[in-house]
């Protein structure tokens, strides 16, 4: 499998990119997959498939389902093998709070998840109070969904 250069690897050793936008893309293979946060027409598009995020910037997504529906899909993507980015304006808040999320999904406790990713991904990933409360959320609505 062709990683993409600057992957983490997730708790079960599942590779996925975050990145900032405004950051010129990484040598290498290209993603084939993106999950944008932010405003669709208003951030810059991917030239590859992508799905996108209404998520205001160092707040949460407006659409709690639709974007818990969204991680577990590019989460899965990534699983099977698809070369899968999440990014954000920045790459940090956002796109941390969405490593975290997947890091739960990888097998990780909820509760340490922000932990996780600002061990694993970047120092500051998950920026607000609200991004930190949203990862636990997002672990307890996977659980309930598992049970």
């Amino acid at each position: 499998m062709i990683q993409l250069d600057g992957a983490v690897l997730l708790p079960d050793g599942t590779p996925v990119r975050g990145r900032g936008r405004r950051d010129p893309l990484p040598d290498g293979p290209l993603p084939e997959f993106s999950l944008c946060l932010g405003r669709p027409g208003h951030d810059d598009e991917p030239d590859w498939p992508a799905a996108w995020i209404v998520w205001p910037d160092f707040r949460v997504p407006r659409d709690r389902d639709g974007a818990t529906a969204a991680i577990v899909d590019a989460y899965e993507r990534a699983r099977s093998g698809v070369r899968v980015e999440v990014s954000c304006t920045g790459g940090t808040g956002r796109t941390g709070t969405v490593i975290a999320c997947m890091a739960v999904l990888a097998g990780h406790p909820g509760a340490e998840a922000v932990a996780w990713a600002r061990a694993h991904y970047r120092p500051r990933a998950v920026e607000t109070p609200w991004q930190r409360r949203w990862v636990r959320a997002f672990a307890e609505r996977v659980a309930r969904r598992a049970s």
